[in-house]
């Protein structure tokens, strides 16, 4: 295949942008007039786009939909809700262009984010550290009384990506009752998997609801008032997917009457989440910034991904994480 031209939008640390540059070679690597360093915004509208074989990082869904040089579109993300559109499939299509996400970079940081707040809260770590940070107490008796086993709980799983397929590796072992919610199930999947419309029949069951949904209009506010009714008052519920896949309100609501135990929320509408915003100091929800992808190498891991890819693709090799 003769030398692309990648197009490329982030600002990422300088060792993470070496690694690309020298990992791209002989290709010519284009950097984007508008840098970021987000993954959670859109890029800018860019002409040097137009130029481009590859787009690589978070490039501007309506610029990438009348581009016929660009082959393929790779995105430093997980998620891919702004780019998951009917015309933007249909255009990628006709034209024979490829959309692959990184999903294979944060499986592993998120499924074992998701874990260690599933075990900490049953092992009731945040109440032992909270005595330390506040008054040095020594309430031994009441912790232990409300430490619980995962060993026989149920656990149910909104969403069946990559993320959801490696927690269900990390739980099998802990000999929890697994159950996973996707769009359309196929059969073929490890755990007992339901379809979106029978969500609520296997709510009341759980004893931990892990949010994974992508965003997007099919699954905004999936997580409403009438189905956190449904779960038992002492359920835990978990969100490492999108903010906009809960109603923030009626988590808050049942927090505040204690139809619901805890809430570990990772992620929120909007972020960040404002500073006087009521659910961080709602007693029993625990919130962290955003940070259930994150990991020390997590930078040079997305180039790597992406240069694999890349290998592939000059090679007319399958991509990994292929989405259209």
């Amino acid at each position: 295949m003769a030398n692309l031209t990648i197009w490329y939008n982030m600002n990422y640390p300088q060792p993470a942008t070496e690694l690309l540059k020298r990992g791209v070679a002989p290709h010519r690597l284009l950097f984007a007039r508008s840098l970021q360093s987000t993954n959670l915004a859109a890029g800018a509208p860019d002409p040097q786009l137009a130029e481009a074989d590859v787009a690589f990082g978070q490039p501007d869904p309506d610029a990438i939909l009348n581009l016929p040089r660009l082959k393929w579109v790779h995105l430093t993300s997980a998620g891919y809700e702004r780019y998951d559109r009917a015309d933007l499939r249909a255009a990628l299509t006709s034209r024979g262009a490829i959309l692959t996400n990184s999903s294979s970079v944060y499986d592993e940081p998120c499924a074992e984010h998701a874990l260690s707040m599933m075990m900490a809260l049953a092992r009731r770590l945040p109440d032992a550290f909270e005595r330390q940070r506040t008054d040095h107490a020594w309430p031994s008796s009441e912790i232990r009384a409300n430490c619980r086993l995962l060993v026989g709980q149920t656990a149910l799983i909104l969403g069946y990506g990559a993320i959801a397929r490696r927690l269900i590796e990390l739980l099998t072992p802990l000999r929890m009752k697994l159950m996973a919610i996707r769009r359309t199930p196929s059969g073929r999947e490890s755990i007992p998997t339901y379809p979106e419309s029978e969500v609520e029949k296997y709510l009341p069951q759980a004893d931990h609801v892990v949010d994974i949904l992508p965003g997007g209009a099919a699954t905004s506010e999936f997580m409403n008032a009438h189905r956190l009714s449904l779960l038992k008052p002492t359920a835990i519920f978990y969100n490492i997917g999108r903010g906009g896949t809960v109603d923030q309100e009626a988590i808050l609501s049942a927090l505040r009457s204690n139809c619901l135990a805890a809430a570990y929320l990772d992620v929120t509408t909007p972020e960040p989440l404002p500073a006087d915003h009521p659910l961080w100091i709602t007693p029993n929800c625990y919130i962290t910034p955003h940070t259930a992808g994150g990991h020390q190498d997590e930078f040079e891991r997305l180039m790597l991904h992406f240069l694999d890819n890349l290998r592939r693709f000059t090679s007319s090799q399958p991509l990994n994480d292929r989405i259209i």
